[in-house]
């Protein structure tokens, strides 16, 4: 699922298996879940044995493995082991190290199922979020071929990061995930992106060059070809034209174009 090369270390690995389970895709969802299920207790101890490995991650692992007690103690005793773990693992009779301001109860309810355990969220992504943030950290470590297939079917977080990484083989990747929304779409048109290939990419994509905003903004991106700037150019609207037409942030053939479709507009009134 995640493998390629050099393995990556045990708390990577598992943290990687973690984001993916919560994957739209279901074919990279299931597989996940069912990789993450089937983790040796000895590579899960190794993980837990990282002291940055994310509070969900945990709750993720204490509640498919609660019962290898060796690795119950450990996750009670992480230091971002959060509330809602402790009660879990507390509840199976797990000895939980007392917390500063919370008071534990048993009564935690059992969940073992991974579809119980990985919940899927359509919510906006918050880039202030631990989630987000982890996501983000954790992209720092991965190897291209792991950011590579993140990047073919991860979800809107794992393209935000990854369309902006510094190899292109990993961003150009992103642009043909195929569930990238036209927002994004338009967000990238409209960005400084390094890579040529994604411009490309959404240039001759005609669905998404029916959309005009994103024809005004690849217009405006420098990275766009000029002939296909030319030609988009022809189909905006006589307000974006002029405006265009005094820009000094566009080719200088592009806004003596739009002085010129600007007059031939006027004369056909």
């Amino acid at each position: 699922m995640v493998s390629g090369g050099v393995s990556p270390p045990p708390a990577d690995h598992v943290t990687v298996l973690y984001f993916l389970a919560n994957d739209p895709d279901r074919e990279v969802r299931e597989g996940a879940r069912k990789a993450f299920a089937n983790i040796a207790e000895n590579d899960l101890c190794r993980a837990v044995s990282s002291p940055d490995l994310h509070p969900s991650v945990l709750n993720a692992v204490a509640r498919l493995f609660y019962r290898f007690r060796h690795l119950a103690e450990l996750l009670a005793a992480h230091p971002n082991c959060d509330i809602e773990t402790r009660i879990f693992l507390e509840g199976k009779g797990v000895v939980v190290p007392p917390a500063d301001e919370h008071a534990l109860s048993p009564d935690a309810e059992e969940v073992e199922s991974t579809e119980e355990v990985f919940e899927e969220t359509d919510e906006p992504v918050d880039e202030e979020s631990e989630a987000f943030k982890s996501k983000y950290q954790l992209a720092q470590t991965m190897g291209v071929a792991e950011k590579i297939k993140i990047a073919q079917t991860g979800d809107k977080e794992w393209r935000m990061i990854l369309i902006k990484d510094s190899n292109k083989l990993v961003s150009g990747t992103v642009i043909r995930n195929p569930r990238i929304t036209e927002s994004e779409v338009l967000a990238i048109s409209k960005s400084a992106i390094q890579n040529d290939e994604i411009i490309r990419v959404i240039c001759a994509n005609k669905e998404w060059v029916k959309n005009y905003q994103i024809r005004k903004a690849l217009v405006e991106n420098n990275k766009t070809p000029l002939p296909t700037s030319l030609r988009l150019l022809a189909t905006l609207g006589e307000k974006d034209l002029a405006q265009m037409a005094k820009s000094k942030n566009i080719s200088s053939v592009l806004s003596t174009q739009a002085k010129k479709l600007v007059m031939a507009k006027k004369k056909d009134r």
